[in-house]
């Protein structure tokens, strides 16, 4: 897989200057699956319908004017698990996942690994869905809108600083108009961990050292590791102060939380054959903010 930096960042000042490109592809190679194991009868088919179309939706809807060549498709992954289906209206949660290769390498960073417990939406089989996000046709195309997006910031985010802007000005579009229609899993201070809560862990104030975060730790920090692991793995270290300050001043956030799903394992592997001042340093920071993760947080201090 071609290394995606230069394109984005090409893409990113293309988009600001230029308003248009002429060589456009679709930008997600997004991963569906649709659970309904735990509803009892009611035909498959339903589900089976859902799960293409959701596939469909992400990976033949162009998102942004960026140029993607097939290779370079951000991979991503959406698993819905149903709970309910009554009538038309099903239940259920998300699990989405992101991720980015890695400079030079095989090796493949995870972005984004959320939960999202709040979904509810109206589906007929068969009914179309159609990407238009100007307006609220529905709450499962806002829902797919919003991933969608989120997908392009946080991507564009990790190649170069702030690069994702444009997404998350979408996405709260889209939080917008959601937050008027009556849906759950949109409203602020509803719930610590709905959407709304999810994009203002990436664009509020006081959390502007998560999206430093996303670049240091990606582009300064992994990419730099295949040349020189003593250099990028420091920066990530110092990188880890940003979340440190977010606990600090939002220790509710769930910026917090997606952070230990998406990196925790990670860094326990990152540091496994760091020096003690480092590994003592990422402990310190780490220890506090998740101390039920003790035994991962462990093999950090301890190494290998």
């Amino acid at each position: 897989m071609r290394f995606r930096a230069l394109r984005n960042i090409i893409a990113t000042i293309t988009i600001a200057s230029a308003g248009w490109l002429t060589s456009v592809a679709q930008e997600l190679r997004c991963t569906v699956e649709v659970n309904a194991s735990q509803v009892e009868g009611t035909s498959r088919s339903v589900f089976e319908t859902l799960q293409q179309s959701i596939a469909d939706y992400f990976n033949e809807n162009r998102f942004s004017t960026a140029s993607f060549s097939p290779g370079e498709r951000i991979e991503c992954r959406f698993f819905l698990t149903v709970s309910e289906y009554d009538g038309d209206r099903i239940k259920g949660d998300i699990q989405v996942q992101l991720s980015r290769p890695v400079y030079n390498s095989t090796y493949t960073t995870t972005l984004l690994n959320f939960r999202d417990t709040k979904v509810e939406f109206d589906y007929r089989e068969g009914d179309p869905l159609i990407f238009n996000e100007t307006t609220f046709d529905n709450n499962l195309t806002a829902i797919l809108n919003f991933y969608a997006f989120l997908f392009l910031g946080i991507d564009f985010d990790s190649f170069s600083p702030e690069g994702g802007q444009q997404f998350y000005d979408r996405a709260a579009t889209i939080v917008q108009m959601a937050q008027s229609s009556g849906e759950v899993g949109w409203k602020a201070f509803e719930d610590t961990k709905n959407r709304s809560a999810v994009l203002s862990s990436y664009t509020d104030a006081n959390m502007a050292g998560v999206r430093r975060l996303l670049y240091n730790y990606h582009r300064k920090g992994l990419d730099e590791m295949v040349t020189s692991p003593d250099k990028g793995r420091a920066v990530i270290t110092e990188g880890l102060k940003e979340i440190e300050n977010v606990y600090k001043v939002a220790p509710m956030s769930v910026a917090l939380s997606i952070f230990r799903d998406s990196k925790l394992d990670e860094l326990v592997n990152l540091y496994s054959k760091a020096p003690d001042a480092e590994r003592t340093a990422a402990y310190e920071i780490l220890q506090p903010i998740y101390p039920t993760d003790s035994e991962r947080l462990d093999k950090i201090k301890k190494g290998s």
